[in-house]
């Protein structure tokens, strides 16, 4: 446990680690002192001198080197003359702060004052109003009327765009900092600056393209004005108008909390979601998303969705059908037939629970798998050796070891980019980084392998002896790997090969240890874990169901077709049968994150015309095939999985909606000390425990010989963020970012 310091501020004692600053540590009894250019998650600087407050410490006899003490025989302080920046000022032991003396109320007054005197009086139009930090304060602490000529305001452009995201309105901007400081120290991204000096400095962008970054969309959270704001949400709605709804994003395997801002529109008469904001997990994402989480969410309610059941009519076209009728014909053609089963990772366990429970016990059959299939291959390697149940990445620093093998980290998770870059660089783990290319990792790799294109199963094989030796004297061993240009079998080969490191290096099973694999959605995890084990698909089958596949190709070959789906893709135009179904802001489930970490979400918007959530429409095609299922909501069928499966033994809807207290308290009211990030009022989760660790002492892991690389891996364009798919097409404001795999084109085009 760090030293603890010993002070009081206003009076009332408080035990603080060595290093915090005033500001915190009046945080911790709740004593908020105002700021501006503060924030708990960047280096204090000092800027704006919201903070002032007057600092005393124990005056020292010179002759005893000791405390002197007064007639009641407590310390003597020694004020300081002048005020002092709370939040650049460490604690110190037996310290004294006041911070509501008429000095210091004085002095936020002038502050307030001084700011105002360029900035423009648009509250009612600015897009912070209602959540703005600088309006919160100057009600609590500003003057009421100001000495200031309006005419001498300084005027400068608004509405301008850092890039094609983000825009700046540069009369509101109180030169905080913040922005520049997220992008140089958290993102790494060097994209912004101040420009020019006085009443004539600005922020500039000076990356090509402009503000050239995944994580934009931080830096208006934590603007404590409205100078940023995205393209997404500008002039949009107002803060209160919205209805907020804790949710979780399926982009990436990282599993970040997001909140759903939503609002009924009167012009169209329907529910939309404004915009997406961060919530607070220290677990899992802080308080950052990425832009691709805050952006794609326009697929909800893209124009495009399959709103009624579908079926082909004699004619041989798509016609609208009832339920009744579409669920009918499909469980007739199912009856007594071959069906083969393919389900999408994006879906939630609770869908994917009741579809693999469909194959076992109602078809009789393990014709089901996972799209995509590589991961699957090496899905058990990662849950049975996987980082510990209590992992935390806020504890890696000093004496660890992250071996990163065959992922670009920042596209492939890129808040687990921001948070395993601040071990290596603030704390000081070593990192350890192979692949066949560089990646924005390398900057702060310790050690850099390199190998032929397709050929990290076998770097793996040659190194994991040597490796392991190496890692045995470290701390902890985290090892993130991907699948990038590998088949399934060359991905097994890599996983394996990895855990063996574990293993032998003694680190398996461990807490801060383990194996997190860059899996390509949200969901893969769970999805694979809720499957029959060996599933397997033959090459024909009577009947294809496709559940959330989106516009994967590699199908059997099939009689008739079952699908449902979001969006009417070339690959549903195709089905005899169409059923629509929920977007995930259309209802509640949970996801498992790569780290197994299981998580809730919930309900934000209305149903879409007559989509049903998948589990339902699982559960009416088993009733029609005799199955007595009377699954009534999600929480029920999260219940069944948790009763038969038995790495979610234990969980509950009710134990993953707990909440606890966290640090920094962000999302509350004082805006201005974390930015407009959501409190976690729907849960942090849980994590079930890895193999390793429900077995205690693991054996080495039966190598596999890499297979040579395969052709067709080899042509499959790297994952980045923003690569091209069904749902991020729907987001307008993304469709300059989309990366397309000119491959696959070509290839589609023959």
């Amino acid at each position: 446990m760090a030293d603890l310091i010993n002070l009081t501020i206003d009076g009332v004692p408080v035990a603080v680690p060595k290093g915090t600053v005033i500001v915190d540590a009046a945080k911790k009894i709740g004593n908020d002192i105002p700021v501006f250019c503060y924030h708990p998650k960047l280096k204090p600087v000092g800027m704006c001198r919201m903070c002032l407050v007057e600092v005393g410490t124990p005056q020292i006899d010179r002759n005893t080197r000791q405390p002197m003490l007064d007639a009641e025989g407590k310390p003597v302080i020694a004020w300081m003359p002048k005020l002092q920046t709370a939040c650049t000022t460490p604690v110190s032991e037996g310290m004294s702060v006041r911070t509501n003396t008429r000095q210091v109320l004085e002095a936020r007054n002038d502050m307030l004052e001084f700011l105002l005197t360029s900035h423009p009086l648009d509250c009612p139009v600015c897009d912070k109003g209602g959540e703005c930090p600088l309006q919160n304060l100057t009600m609590a602490h500003g003057p009421g009327v100001s000495r200031f000529d309006y005419e001498a305001k300084q005027h400068n452009a608004k509405h301008v765009p850092l890039g094609d995201l983000i825009f700046l309105d540069r009369e509101r901007c109180i030169q905080c900092s913040r922005c520049i400081r997220f992008q140089d120290e958290v993102a790494d991204d060097h994209v912004l600056q101040f420009h020019e000096r006085g009443r004539h400095m600005e922020i500039v962008t000076f990356s090509d393209p402009p503000f050239d970054s995944l994580f934009g969309g931080n830096t208006t959270d934590i603007c404590p004005v409205g100078a940023l704001t995205t393209a997404d949400f500008h002039f949009k709605a107002r803060p209160w108008e919205l209805d907020n709804t804790p949710s979780v994003c399926m982009h990436c395997p990282a599993g970040c909390n997001i909140s759903l801002n939503t609002r009924l529109e009167t012009h169209t008469g329907g529910h939309e979601i404004k915009r997406v904001m961060p919530r607070q997990n220290e677990h899992v994402n802080e308080i950052w998303i990425c832009d691709k989480g805050r952006y794609v969410h326009h697929f909800s309610r893209a124009e495009d969705r399959i709103t009624r059941p579908l079926v082909r009519d004699a004619r041989g076209n798509l016609s609208e059908s009832t339920w009744e009728a579409a669920l009918q014909l499909a469980a007739d053609r199912m009856r007594g037939r071959k069906v083969g089963g393919i389900i999408g990772d994006r879906l939630p366990n609770e869908d994917a629970w009741l579809f693999g429970r469909m194959f076992r016990e109602v078809l009789k059959s393990a014709a089901v798998v996972m799209s995509p299939a590589i991961p699957a291959a090496y899905a058990d390697i990662a849950r049975t050796y996987g980082v510990g149940k209590d992992t935390d990445f806020k504890q890696l620093g000093k004496g660890d070891v992250i071996l990163l093998v065959n992922g670009d980290l920042e596209q492939c998770a890129p808040v687990w980019f921001l948070r395993l870059r601040q071990a290596v660089v603030d704390r000081g783990a070593r990192l350890v980084v192979a692949h066949d290319r560089p990646t924005k990792m390398h900057r702060y790799a310790a050690r850099i392998d390199k190998y032929e294109l397709g050929r990290a199963a076998h770097w793996a094989s040659e190194q994991a002896k040597p490796l392991a030796e190496e890692f045995k004297s470290a701390r902890n061993l985290l090892i993130v790997f991907g699948d990038e240009k590998l088949s399934a079998e060359g991905a097994r080969s890599l996983a394996r090969s990895l855990a063996n490191i574990l293993v032998e290096s003694e680190h398996a099973g461990k807490a801060n240890s383990g194996l997190l694999p860059l899996y390509p959605h949200g969901n893969t995890q769970g999805v694979f874990d809720a499957l029959p084990s060996g599933g397997a698909m033959p090459e024909r089958v009577d009947v294809a169901w496709l559940v959330g596949v989106g516009e994967n190709n590699a199908l059997p070959q099939s009689a008739f077709t079952v699908v449902q789906e979001l969006f009417l893709t070339e690959l549903t135009k195709q089905a005899d049968v169409v059923l629509p179904a929920l977007s995930f802001a259309e209802r509640e489930g949970t996801f498992t994150s790569a780290d197994r970490r299981v998580q809730r979400f919930y309900r934000a918007l209305p149903a879409l015309g007559q989509a049903k959530p998948d589990w339902w429409i699982i559960q009416e095609l088993a009733q029609r095939l005799g199955a007595k299922w009377s699954f009534q909501d999600a929480g029920q069928v999260f219940g069944d999985l948790a009763a038969q499966n038995a790495q979610y033994t234990g969980l509950s809807y009710e134990l993953l909606s707990r909440v606890e207290s966290q640090w920094p308290p962000v999302g509350r009211s004082d805006l201005y000390y974390g930015g407009t990030v959501y409190d976690n009022t729907g849960g942090v989760g849980a994590r079930y425990a890895a193999g390793a660790e429900r077995a205690g002492f693991m054996a080495a892991v039966e190598w596999l010989t890499p297979p040579e690389a395969d052709i067709e891996a080899l042509q499959h364009l790297p994952r980045v963020l923003y690569q091209d798919g069904e749902l991020i097409r729907r987001s307008k404001v993304l469709a300059g970012h989309i990366q397309f795999n000119e491959t696959e084109i070509a290839r589609a085009a023959r």
